[in-house]
């Protein structure tokens, strides 16, 4: 099981993201007030604090929602689950939609950090069921029975 470092969330796309602690996910929406939430398949961003963390061991002091990630996530490396695949954090499901992501130009987030790290290690996901969720919750994969 991984546990949730980091929720953030920003008004605009395409910039660095604010961390918050607590969020509310709305089922097939995304994070309540984030720019990304909308009826589409990328609703909420996920990245490893592995992914982070390696980052930072290249000397680049970043904090979380550098990346334009929603929810920071210990204990997984999000990339290697499959498209499909349901976590549970708290009372809110989520489904894997995409992998990484085109990066057509250097968004503002390259132009401020050096790198945008999420097109090669981010995923996304839509929210099967809406709930609270905070800095701390565990986050667990579900069987395909349990969806």
């Amino acid at each position: 099981m991984g546990k949730v470092m980091g929720i953030c969330i920003s008004k605009i796309r395409g910039i660095q993201k604010t961390e918050i602690g607590e969020a509310n996910l709305i089922e097939n929406w995304g994070i309540e007030k984030d720019a990304h939430a909308g009826d589409w398949h990328r609703q909420v961003s996920l990245l490893g604090l592995g992914e982070i963390e390696g980052f930072r061991a290249r000397g680049a002091e970043v904090d979380y929602g550098a990346f334009g990630e929603n929810i920071i996530v210990d204990g997984y490396r999000m990339k290697d689950f499959p498209v499909g695949t349901r976590f549970r954090i708290s009372d809110a499901v989520l489904e894997l939609t995409q992998i990484g992501k085109e990066c057509h130009s250097h968004c503002a987030i390259y132009k401020t950090v050096g790198d945008c790290i999420m097109p090669r290690e981010g995923v996304f996901a839509r929210v099967i069921r809406g709930g609270h969720i905070k800095d701390g919750d565990e986050i667990t994969v579900l069987e395909p029975q349990e969806n």
